[in-house]
């Protein structure tokens, strides 16, 4: 997806380029809602190939002529989704042209046998002047010296090519465009960061990267007041596994994403990194678990959708004790709707027996880390935000928490506001805003979202006029569980008593995070003002009554 810059600077969009991935800015990839040169959404990992036959299908059935081409990376190839796709491919023969952009380096440099495999295709490749003598003859050049795997599931191979050799690509494309009538991946071989220095340098050729000087590849960025909340899941689980050999660490091919390097560091033969493979990822760590391992699933949450059958079937329906770290939960920034951990609690939270914990702040991890080590009887998860934590204290070692227990940090008569996750911050600024204003409030941190502690929200609606719980999530997440809750207990269900504050049902672009999170109200201006507008009504109706009753 990130292919798509040279593409918007060629379709209209250079002027802007400086905008891109900020608030009002261009989307980091392409968008149909950004303009009409952009015909499909690419911001997940190996798609490319589903919409160009979807593409060429509609439009031999419509009679119409155009090309349909499809750029892949190398990285892409290790998704199932790809092989699914190149299998329909193969047997529909329809005309369309597949670049696999083989550059041997993704997010991180790729892993399994495909990476093998593409690698040793990668070394057939001639000289120069071999290939151009080959393009001279009919048809397309294969210089693998045998059938390849694409031959053989009916996608005709031709390459290695050079890909950063313009004339000799055109020479190709001519022959692709004029003397083929099938389907074709062309194999490129190019250089992550080709011509700048510091990029091709670096760990990770400049995938991701702050605001930097031209000249020197030196990046700008900024000092962090305190540690990420994926560095501290990483040493916490560290922490946990040094104790426990059973610990053992998947990721997704995101293992600097997710702190896994690190873990991978200390325990090599503990950490597997599958390749853009999730739901292979949850398949592998139940039938782990199911043999009496401790796996860690660890996943974003936008990815963690891929494998939702997963979870269902192999996990949840099996109670097996897989445990997922889900990170970059709720509002990620700059990489805007697609990659949005908005839906976790929501698809999590409707799973029988699924436990789910979600920390208010980074020592809270430790605990959450500590506490999915000693569940064995079921699943479990945690769901913690993307950046730096609140620079708290850490704990030199996690200790479980009581499941499905949360706690009072704050107590007041007037509402009660009770939160998961890193919102609880927010809430506590709000009530010493309030207090300000002689309002004082009880905030509660729910610690879990499943099981919920129904105890504590007992406790808060009988105790106060209003209770509003909030969420860095959808709708039909915690506020869900809240809602059951007070139903099992016959609890007052009265709208004008339990306000649910959660994301609101629209897609939020690309922003700062902070940004992000005051556009949903979720900011503790809007958990102010959302609570002061709910309590003086009540306290206006309640005097109604008062008078009522004394007429």
């Amino acid at each position: 997806s990130h292919q798509c810059y040279p593409h918007k600077i060629l379709t209209g969009r250079r002027n802007r380029m400086r905008s891109i991935r900020q608030g009002g800015g261009l989307s980091g990839f392409t968008s149909r809602h950004e303009s009409e040169f952009d015909p499909f959404g690419a911001a997940h990992s190996s798609t490319a190939m589903s919409a160009a036959l979807g593409f060429a299908t509609a439009r031999d059935l419509k009679r119409k002529d155009f090309d349909v081409i499809a750029v892949v990376g190398d990285g892409a190839m290790s998704g199932g989704m790809a092989y699914e796709a190149l299998n329909n491919i193969g047997a529909q023969k329809r005309k369309l042209v597949v670049i696999l952009n083989d550059n041997d380096m993704s997010i991180a440099p790729p892993s399994g046998a495909l990476s093998e495999y593409l690698r040793g295709l990668r070394s057939k490749k001639p000289d120069r002047a071999a290939r151009q003598q080959a393009l001279l003859q009919p048809g397309l050049p294969s210089f693998a010296g045998e059938s390849t795997l694409f031959d053989h599931l009916g996608v005709q191979y031709a390459g290695p090519f050079d890909g950063h050799d313009v004339e000799e690509l055109i020479d190709v494309f001519k022959k692709v465009r004029d003397e083929t009538d099938g389907p074709v991946i062309i194999h490129v071989l190019t250089e992550k960061g080709y011509g700048y220095e510091p990029a091709v340098t670096s760990k990770d050729r400049y995938h991701g990267v702050e605001k930097f000087d031209v000249a020197s590849g030196r990046q700008f960025k900024s000092v962090s007041k305190a540690p990420g909340y994926t560095a501290v899941y990483a040493k916490a689980l560290i922490s946990e596994a040094t104790r426990d050999p059973s610990i053992v660490a998947v990721t997704a091919a995101m293992p600097s994403g997710t702190g896994l390097d690190k873990f991978g560091d200390v325990f090599p033969d503990r950490c597997f990194d599958v390749g853009i493979a999730e739901q292979h990822a949850v398949t592998l760590c139940a039938a782990l678990a199911a043999e009496g391992m401790k796996p860690f699933a660890t996943i974003y949450s936008t990815f963690l959708q891929r494998a939702y059958d997963q979870i269902v079937h192999d996990v949840a329906i099996q109670r097996l004790p897989v445990r997922f770290a889900i990170d970059r939960a709720g509002m990620v920034g700059a990489d805007g709707v697609t990659h949005q951990g908005s839906y976790d609690l929501t698809y999590l939270g409707c799973l029988p027996g699924f436990i789910i914990m979600a920390p208010s702040d980074e020592a809270e991890l430790v605990h959450m880390v500590a506490t999915a080590a000693a569940i064995d009887d079921r699943p479990s998860a945690i769901r913690y935000p993307r950046g730096e934590g609140t620079g708290v204290a850490l704990p030199d070692q996690g200790r479980p928490l009581e499941i499905g227990r949360g706690r009072i940090l704050v107590e007041g008569d007037r509402a009660a506001i009770l939160c998961l996750g890193p919102r609880v911050g927010a809430a506590l600024a709000a009530a010493e805003r309030l207090a300000r204003l002689g309002i004082t409030v009880t905030v509660a941190d729910a610690r879990f979202a499943k099981p919920i502690d129904d105890a504590l929200v007992r406790r808060l609606v009988e105790d106060h006029p209003l209770l509003i719980t909030i969420e860095e999530g959808s709708i039909g997440g915690f506020s869900a569980q809240v809602y059951d809750s007070l139903r099992r207990q016959r609890l007052d269900l009265a709208a004008s008593r339990v306000v649910p504050m959660y994301l609101p049902d629209v897609f939020i672009d690309h922003d700062k995070p902070a940004q992000q999170i005051a556009a949903a109200g979720l900011d503790a201006d809007g958990i102010f003002k959302r609570v002061l507008s709910f309590v003086e009504p009540l306290e206006a109706e309640q005097v109604f009554h008062q008078l009522s009753a004394a007429e």
